[in-house]
């Protein structure tokens, strides 16, 4: 996938050098010349919202295989929310670190949604009054799981942090990135929200790392396609009040 920053100045930051050094810059969509999947990062400020809003329509309707990530010098929740209710892939910092912008590409362009982590833990508190499971289909979904996937799971589905869950579980933030990366790749998902979702539990009482012995491939390959629709289902959903909300 194609990388191209869409700025109003049309100057490329050096984080963004650094992250996409083959990367193209544009000051408008219409001097764009690609006929293929790109990942658009759109660098957006305080006092352009209409920009955005018309430059992210011209992405959608143009590039419709194409993904669009929201570069703010200010990030605000409302604007994040209102970006990714239009479309947006990914809502982050214009200053990030070259990392982050990496890690951020590989979420993206695999199919999942990066937030910040304010926004992300404002998301998962809201997806808990929406979207509610049985315990043990909760219970099936961790059992797919290494013991220590489970823990990181549960972790990261509350909102916390690479760094915090290294933290609370006294393991390196390396790790908690490896084992997320598999946790998402064993249930069929794309993000943290997902996990949150599909972790989600209808009784009140906290969900705990189940005792029963890991089920056999075959078992576990037919109940992480059952898992991946039902959250299919469920982040439909929940992108419908995520609009409403944004609206």
């Amino acid at each position: 996938m194609r990388d191209i920053f869409i700025s109003p100045h049309g100057n490329m930051l050096e984080n963004w050098s650094e992250a996409c050094p083959k990367a193209l810059v544009s000051t408008s969509v219409v001097t764009v010349p690609v006929n293929e999947p790109v990942l658009f990062w759109v660098h957006a400020n305080a006092n352009n919202q209409t920009w955005l809003e018309k430059t992210m329509a011209e992405i959608t309707k143009k590039f419709q295989v194409s993904k669009i990530v929201v570069l703010a010098n200010t990030p605000n929740q409302t604007e994040a929310l209102a970006a990714i209710s239009k479309g947006a892939a990914g809502y982050c910092h214009a200053y990030s670190a070259a990392g982050v912008l990496n890690e951020l590409k590989t979420v993206v362009s695999h199919g999942g949604i990066w937030l910040g982590r304010d926004l992300l833990q404002s998301l998962i508190s809201v997806s808990r009054e929406f979207v509610h499971n049985p315990s043990d289909q909760v219970h099936q979904a961790l059992a797919l799981l290494t013991p220590r996937e489970q823990e990181v799971a549960l972790q990261a589905s509350t909102g916390l942090s690479n760094k915090e869950i290294a933290r609370v579980l006294k393991i390196t933030e390396r790790t908690v990135k490896a084992h997320i990366s598999s946790t998402l790749e064993r249930l069929g998902l794309k993000d943290r929200l997902q996990l949150a979702l599909v972790l989600n539990s209808k009784s009140t009482e906290p969900v705990q790392v189940p005792k029963a012995a890991k089920p056999s491939k075959l078992v576990a390959s037919s109940k992480k396609v059952h898992s991946s629709k039902k959250v299919q289902s469920a982040s439909g959903s929940f992108k419908k009040k995520l609009e409403l909300a944004a609206a």
